[in-house]
């Protein structure tokens, strides 16, 4: 079994293992079709392997899923494109299982082989398999058989063009709503492939049809066709087709709808233009911020939101909030935008302040710097010392972030004691963090700057009399020491490890041991023979067992050293 992979491996075993009862066998087995089809030849993975997956397709959704997976990248080893309708009778029966994923992953499988197929084999045998899906009894051939239409209609005779779009029309006023969720959902894809005369006509009917669906989960995938649609015709029917529509969703029934809407709503304002935004969707928008649902205003998210009684609408609108500077521009971003921004950094919950400060650098590149630090600073130093740990983590994993846009002027003058002051926190992750963002720091400053502003910091820490802070500064020499390079490690960060290793504390003598040996690829082989070797040879004769034993590992890595 070890030469599992090997192109020999018997075939009738690897057809017996797709019979076993053993799923996992069987699973095996699918995942390994190509090493069969390898073995077996075009021609036989033609005529015997495709036929008995055909029929060999009643098995768990595991299964299943990885068949129609692998059928997918199959064409190669039938013999190439001319022959990649042979793949299809597999996949067509994989499109009317139950399990949806199952279903999803032949239909994306078959999308990927009909891209592939020349034109005059998507008539003669992709087209029947749509029609046939199309028509199924069963609703799940139904289904899978919406997110086909897009591949096989560029392929199509104008007679066929003809019946794809009179049947997806009937996909659309399906009994089943699973249907006319998945006729929704796909009618953008299929769209933007059908010419601009039916468009207007019949694709645009349908999607009439659909926007009035009793079911709301079928109008609320309606909502994003009115933004594929709105992109594919001319300003003035969009304004005259979609427009309405959007501000009908936006007052409707179902919040699950009016959810969709404000979510889509820069997608649907890049559909209709800036004059219909003004007119007709501004008041819609505003609508949609007096919700009565949360998650309605969540989505919405904009200037009321900022005093919202729900924390959570609050965050969501500091997170989407930032995106608006960009497109605002800067003097109605210091206008409008500015004094939320200001009054979401001042938020009594810690997540709100966090959402502002993640996505700085968008606002920072249209209104400077100058205008957000005065507020921007009491809020880092807030986070900085906040009770919580995790917030005091998630604010030092941005400093790195906001040092590069900040500027190194604005570093220096107000972050760094507060890097140097996380070196030594109570949490251990702090400490740790800490430790990595100074790394990051030098890196994003170069190692001159860091030679000035950290290194001489951080090496005054190694004498504090408590052990866990003298490990940090290990730590955190171990990290700057790639980034420094070999000079400035040998004169200034080596001495100090060296030193340690006299430590009475024999957690800081292995970790000594520890740095030593992340050292010695960074450092000249003489200096690794005369300092670093002497140090590791006493600690390999230390009382304590781990420290032995990781010094006794540094010293294998300087022999390695030496010999390569």
């Amino acid at each position: 079994m070890a030469m599992i992979d090997e192109p020999l491996y018997p075939i009738a075993v690897l057809i017996d293992e797709l019979k076993n009862e053993d799923i996992q066998l069987r699973l095996n087995s699918i995942r390994r079709l190509s090493t069969i089809a390898r073995a077996l030849g075009e021609e036989r993975t033609r005529k015997e392997l495709i036929p008995f997956l055909s029929e060999n397709n009643d098995d768990e959704d595991e299964v299943l899923l990885a068949m129609a997976e692998e059928l997918g990248v199959f064409i190669p080893y039938v013999g190439g494109v001319e022959h990649a309708h042979v793949l299809l009778p597999p996949l067509e029966t994989l499109c009317t299982v139950e399990e949806t994923c199952v279903r999803d992953k032949a239909v994306e499988s078959l999308c990927r082989i009909g891209a592939q197929m020349k034109e005059n084999d998507i008539v003669d045998w992709f087209i029947p398999v749509v029609k046939r899906l199309a028509a199924g009894e069963w609703f799940t051939a139904r289904v899978s058989s919406c997110g086909l239409f897009h591949i096989v209609y560029p392929s199509a005779p104008d007679q066929l063009k003809t019946e794809l779009r009179t049947i997806y029309g009937q996909l659309c006023q399906d009994d089943m709503p699973m249907v006319r969720r998945a006729a929704a959902s796909n009618l953008g894809k299929f769209a933007a492939t059908v010419e601009q005369s039916h468009l207007k006509t019949e694709i645009m009917s349908i999607f009439d049809d659909l926007t009035q669906d009793d079911q709301d989960s079928v109008r609320l995938l309606a909502v994003e066709g009115c933004a594929a649609l709105g992109k594919l015709l001319e300003p003035q029917d969009c304004a005259a087709h979609i427009l309405p529509v959007i501000v009908n969703f936006s007052q409707d029934k179902s919040w699950r709808v009016r959810y969709m809407v404000a979510n889509q709503l820069y997608e649907l304002c890049e559909a209709v233009g800036p004059e219909p935004t003004r007119a007709d969707l501004v008041p819609a928008y505003v609508r949609l911020l007096r919700d009565n649902e949360a998650e309605v205003r969540i989505a919405a998210a904009g200037k009321e939101l900022s005093s919202d009684s729900s924390q959570h609408v609050r965050s969501a609108l500091a997170s989407v909030i930032m995106g608006m500077a960009p497109v605002l521009g800067k003097d109605a971003t210091i206008e409008q935008l500015l004094p939320i921004f200001l009054s979401l950094l001042k938020d009594e919950f810690p997540d709100v302040r966090l959402s502002i400060i993640s996505k700085l650098d968008q606002v920072n590149q249209v209104i400077g710097i100058d205008l957000l630090s005065q507020s921007l600073l009491p809020a880092i130093v807030e986070l900085a010392e906040d009770r919580h740990w995790r917030v005091r983590l998630a604010i030092i994993e941005y400093i790195p972030l906001l040092a590069s846009q900040l500027g190194v002027g604005f570093f220096d003058d107000k972050l760094g004691a507060l890097c140097m002051q996380w070196l030594e926190d109570k949490v251990f992750s702090i400490r740790d963090a800490a430790a990595n963002n100074l790394k990051r720091l030098a890196e994003e400053f170069g190692p001159e700057w860091a030679m000035q502003h950290i290194i001489p910091q951080v090496l005054e820490k190694i004498n504090n009399p408590h052990y866990l802070y003298r490990m940090t500064i290990l730590q955190a020499i171990s990290l700057l020491a790639p980034v420094m390079g070999a000079e400035i490690t040998c004169q200034k960060l080596l001495p100090v490890v060296i030193n340690s290793s006299k430590d009475r504390v024999p957690n800081i003598k292995f970790n000594v041991a520890k740095v030593l040996q992340s050292l010695v690829p960074i450092l000249d082989q003489s200096v690794v023979e005369k300092t670093v070797r002497p140090c590791l040879v006493e600690l390999s004769e230390d009382p304590d067992v781990d420290v032995r034993y990781y010094a006794n590992q540094a010293l294998l890595a300087c022999d390695q050293m030496v010999s390569s």
